[in-house]
């Protein structure tokens, strides 16, 4: 008998056996049974202190922003302070020509066509390095 030959008469034989074994002896159950054993030590778990870190750091973006805007306010009214000590506090009467006003709000949606400025609270660019040279240059100029 060749090899091939008992290789032909075996594999019908022994895979009838397995799968004798793994079915009807309950072979199988005990292997999903180990399987599922072993994954229940891979659980993950929630962890709260994550979640307070987060509500943390939102509460602390929130006062970097207030105190921000807060920055942002005092600063705008010394430049408005100091635009009228440059005027002159005689100009215009004594009138205040800023008093009670703020920048308008930016609209909610833009409308077909309409333009849109920018954020009015934007400082925009500093200009004052070309107007020191430009002085100079009327100054030669003279």
């Amino acid at each position: 008998m060749k090899k091939n030959d008992l290789k032909r008469m075996l594999k019908p034989l022994i895979k009838e056996c397995v799968k004798e074994m793994i079915l009807e002896e309950g072979l199988l159950t005990n292997i999903v049974s180990e399987v599922a054993a072993g994954m229940q030590g891979n659980l993950v778990t929630e962890s709260r202190q994550v979640q307070t870190k987060r509500k943390q750091q939102t509460a602390d973006e929130k006062q970097n922003i207030k105190r921000k805007s807060d920055k942002a306010r005092k600063k705008i009214n010394e430049h408005r302070q100091r635009l009228m000590d440059s005027i002159g506090k005689d100009a215009y009467g004594g009138v205040d020509l800023f008093e009670g006003t703020e920048p308008i709000k930016p609209q909610a949606t833009n409308a077909a066509g309409s333009v849109d400025l920018g954020d009015p609270n934007d400082s925009g660019v500093d200009i004052n390095s070309i107007l020191g040279n430009a002085s100079n240059i009327w100054k030669a100029i003279k």
